[in-house]
């Protein structure tokens, strides 16, 4: 059975999508792209279906390592080849990737068929399943790397679609770059694995780590694990590396529902999973883990609360989920952060793409305060977004309800200030989704004037590009809406469905534990972190279902019963409401700390003093210096035959006193 899998097809099936729409897509028809472009991400689907119904058979077997590519690198004793290893937990990404994508490339054929470039966005997204694909296949942490830094390009390329655009194409070198600054931490800390280990092979790893036993304090170990969480803090958005997520919403609505939803954001928590042999045995870098993801999932909830760009309260959710993630993994809880992983992708990729609808029925408008009513004029967007909001918010057997809760259950038994922080960003999560659905769907629609007079009173210019974000131009938010059409709402009713039963459906969290145990089981004896005593599962579970109804409670009061009480909240909390507004002016400290000396050091120093004044003078110099030399040796070509002759007289004088002084040396 093994040797039939043949694991690498699965990534080649999107690069050949990605390959011929590079080449000839500008040539193609609209439809023909579209073709190729689903024919790449939907084989792919289809594959991962059919490993899928060959489980029972393959279980016993996994993990299921093809190394039929031969060797990549052989250098001494270490070698790393390109192989692909399928077990529990790359088995669940697989499905996740591409299942997700390809209803992501669905609804791509409708929300992008106007837009320039049309080919080119295909290519794109087909190259991002590649590298993803590579990333979560991959047997070894060098062909992780691979496909990590090629999410990242893709990401890259897809943020800055719109690259006319000074926003979007900032936006696209901000992501980038930030990237580069967590994948230093990650080679770092693979540079010391093949230091002291001599492989980055995931097998054989495990079997030199798991003799070593838990450090007790800060070693080894602990400095690898906290390396690799500084890479997953740029790929995952984590503090303080998280500045990058947020303004990647200048790309399309679909790519900020794939990558920044769905699938890249979530490889970083991936990596950390994967290295769980590593974490288990370093419990100041679990620490680090969770207390990160912890500040991570607070600190943007807060700021989610002020935004008004519909894309924007949805990107600070994305960063604060990704935070619950690692708090579930610093917990030493893999599969609930896995669990949340995967019940994240169905709800919050539904969520982007029901607010592409929004923003599409509405000709480009992303203003939230301009928005209102919309619930009948789209009913299916509103149906399908409001179970992608019952479920990020927790209502009880939906599928965000069962992933967190069992992440806060796991906190709940290591670390009491974690859980309560926790559970405050669970009510929080919960205020500031009903928030956006409340002035999205209810009330009445906002004319473009009235939309800045009211709700949070926060001003249309205090940083945002609001309007047009999607090529849709610039819609009037007062108009008729117009429903989706089908190409586009399909991925929505799946995902929707997904997001209802997706917990209960993998058996909730113990089932999805259980299945995960062989993997997350290895070399562990007992829990790394935990302590005795900590609440029961369903206490844990009634105070988030009670946090739910809060937030629930007061989005309702504050936005539905009493609309002009958030004017007045605003006006009072004064500068608390001016930080959270303006996301604690994060950006700003970042420019006048970092960026701003960067670039004067960059243009005063490294252009003005070593590039201009040593290294163009230097060169400036020689050139010159050679061109006055040449200069005065043309003058012995004047063309004057007087002149030659005084040359040749002068040079056959030098000649003559050169011989009879070598004749009087001898």
């Amino acid at each position: 059975m093994t040797a039939n899998l043949h694991l690498w097809l699965i990534p080649l099936l999107p690069l050949l999508g990605a390959a011929i729409n590079g080449a000839f897509g500008k040539r193609f028809s609209r439809q023909l792209v579209s073709a190729v472009g689903l024919a790449g991400s939907g084989a792919a689907f289809l594959y991962a279906l059919w490993i899928a119904s060959q489980y029972s058979a393959l279980a016993t077997a996994m993990p299921i390592v093809d190394k039929t590519l031969g060797t990549w690198i052989k250098a001494g004793t270490f070698q790393a080849d390109f192989a692909f290893q399928l077990d529990q937990l790359s088995f669940v990404m697989l499905l996740i990737v591409t299942g997700v994508g390809f209803l992501i490339h669905v609804y791509s054929v409708g929300y992008m068929w106007e837009e320039s470039g049309y080919y080119r966005f295909f290519c794109y997204l087909n190259l991002f399943l590649f590298f993803m694909l590579t990333l979560i296949l991959a047997a070894n942490y060098l062909l992780m790397f691979i496909g990590w830094e090629g999410v990242g390009l893709a990401s890259y390329l897809l943020i800055g679609f719109y690259f006319t655009k000074d926003s979007a194409a900032n936006a696209g070198k901000k992501a980038f770059i930030v990237n580069r600054i967590g994948d230093f931490g990650f080679l770092i800390a693979l540079f010391l694995l093949i230091q002291h280990f001599g492989t980055l092979d995931f097998t054989l790893l495990a079997d030199k780590i798991v003799p070593l036993g838990s450090e007790a304090g800060w070693g080894l170990l602990s400095s690898i694990g906290v390396l690799l969480m500084v890479g997953a803090a740029g790929k995952s958005a984590q503090i303080p590396l998280y500045v990058w997520l947020p303004d990647a919403m200048e790309g399309p609505t679909p790519v900020s529902a794939l990558i920044h939803a769905a699938t890249m954001v979530t490889a970083g928590v991936y990596m950390v999973s994967r290295s769980h042999v590593i974490f288990d045995r370093a419990p100041q870098a679990l620490l680090v883990v969770a207390v990160i993801g912890c500040a991570t999932a607070f600190f943007a909830a807060t700021i989610g609360i002020c935004q008004t760009d519909i894309k924007k309260v949805l990107a600070y959710s994305t960063v604060s989920q990704l935070g619950y993630m690692f708090l579930g993994c610093g917990a030493a809880a893999y599969s609930a952060g896995v669990f949340h992983l995967m019940t994240h992708a169905f709800f919050k990729g539904l969520l982007f793409l029901a607010a592409g609808s929004v923003i599409h029925s509405l000709g480009g408008e992303q203003d939230m305060r301009r928005m209102g009513g919309l619930r009948k004029e789209i009913p299916w967007t509103f149906w399908t977004m409001t179970a992608g909001t019952f479920a990020i918010a927790g209502f009880p057997f939906f599928a965000g309800y069962y992933s967190k809760d069992m992440i806060l259950w796991k906190v709940s038994q290591h670390n009491p200030i974690l859980f309560g922080f926790g559970l405050l960003t669970a009510f929080i999560t919960s205020f500031y989704m009903f928030r956006l659905w409340f002035m999205t769907f209810f009330g009445e629609r906002a004319t473009a004037e009235a939309g800045h007079g009211h709700h949070d009173q926060a001003p249309a210019a205090h940083g945002h590009d609001d309007h047009g974000h999607d090529g849709h131009g610039h819609g009037h938010a007062g108009g008729h809406a117009h429903e989706s059409g089908w190409l586009m709402l399909f991925p929505l009713v799946v995902l929707a469905i997904l997001s209802v039963i997706g917990g209960w459906m993998v058996g909730g969290g113990e089932g999805f534990a259980k299945f995960l145990s062989p993997v997350f089981s290895v070399g562990l004896a007992a829990d790394p972190t935990e302590v005795a005593g900590g609440m029961s599962e369903g206490f844990v579970s009634a105070l988030a279902t009670v946090a739910f109804l809060l937030g629930l409670g007061l989005a309702w009061f504050l936005y539905v019963r009493r609309k002009n009480i958030p004017a007045q909240i605003a006006q009072n909390l004064g500068g608390i409401y001016s930080a959270v507004l303006n996301k604690y002016w994060v950006d700003e400290i970042y420019a006048t700390v970092i960026v701003n000396p960067m670039m004067a050091i960059s243009r005063t120093v490294l252009w003005q003093g070593i590039d201009r004044k040593v290294i163009d003078a230097t060169l400036d110099d020689a050139a010159a210096g050679a061109n006055q030399l040449s200069g005065e040796v043309r003058k012995m070509q004047s063309g004057n035959i007087r002149s030659y002759a005084a040359w040749v007289a002068a040079g056959a004088v030098l000649v003559v006193g050169y011989m009879m002084w070598m004749g009087a040396a001898r």
